[in-house]
């Protein structure tokens, strides 16, 4: 009996969820961003210490924890004892002077969407241009968000950005690599309900149950508000002013600033 009720409660265990702090999917080498992964642990499972599996594509990660610090480029997973693998994230590391940030969550009809034009290890951004689907969108005098409060599906697309920096003299104008936005139809969305996050990173998260068209034979599934990722495509201009090469370092919570330039999956134990 107490079998099989584990076997029940293993079947019935939802996908974690793995959020990404700050949101932004794509960084500047040399930087880190927090990768946190909360699942659903029953009673019955929480006799034993929960720990955590950490996937880079296909490789098995060291770490074991909640939460950890990555600086590499890939495709990011995580799982929790008896659950099935999360949805993944994508992070993408650039070398360029200029990169455009979204959000790697999912974006419905109706909440605002933020993009953000960074500028390297955030030096000013001047004569800002945000553009969609290579339509001009809006000028900024210097650095600042292009929201768009109320996103509707139209608003779907190719984004990108394009700016001058003072290095030390002000540069030509810079272009950002361009990157793929879809708005999600607000229908989808049918239920809402909270995930408590006991975390400084994370306090609260909202959630949504999503109820769309059977994906491999599933029903409904949970996708988390801030838990899609977009995938970052690099400019076919590349920018204008000269880039400094510089050591690469790759890995888990390495400390390293240079300037910009041109294990299989595991079983449980």
């Amino acid at each position: 009996m107490w079998a099989l009720t584990a076997l029940v409660l293993l079947a019935t265990l939802e996908k974690p969820i793995l959020s990404l702090h700050p949101p932004w999917t794509t960084i500047f080498k040399g930087e880190r961003v927090t990768l946190r992964c909360d699942g659903y642990h029953p009673l019955l499972l929480e006799l034993r210490p929960v720990s955590t599996l950490w996937y880079l594509g296909h490789l098995l990660l060291p770490s074991h924890k909640k939460s950890i610090e990555v600086q590499t480029p890939g495709v990011y997973r995580c799982q929790t004892r008896g659950a099935p693998v999360s949805d993944p994230i994508h992070i993408s590391v650039s070398n360029d002077w200029l990169i455009l940030q979204v959000p790697y969550a999912a974006v419905f009809e109706g909440e605002p969407l933020v993009l953000r034009c960074r500028g390297w290890y955030d030096k000013a951004v001047y004569k800002l241009h945000y553009y969609h689907d290579s339509k001009a969108v809006h000028y900024f005098h210097s650095s600042a968000n292009y929201t768009v409060p109320q996103a509707r599906a139209s608003d779907s697309g190719r984004y990108q950005c394009s700016g001058t920096m003072r290095i030390p003299v002000e540069s030509a104008p810079m272009f950002s690599a361009k990157v793929a936005v879809t708005v999600q139809e607000a229908r989808h969305a049918t239920a809402v309900r909270l995930l408590q996050v006991q975390s400084p990173c994370a306090p609260l998260r909202l959630g949504r149950r999503v109820h769309g068209p059977p994906a491999r034979g599933r029903g409904a599934r949970v996708v988390l508000v801030r838990g899609r990722h977009r995938h970052a495509e690099r400019p076919k201009t590349q920018p204008v002013a000269p880039a400094p090469r510089a050591r690469s370092s790759l890995g888990l919570g390495v400390h390293h600033r240079p300037g910009p330039t041109g294990r299989s999956l595991g079983a449980w134990r």
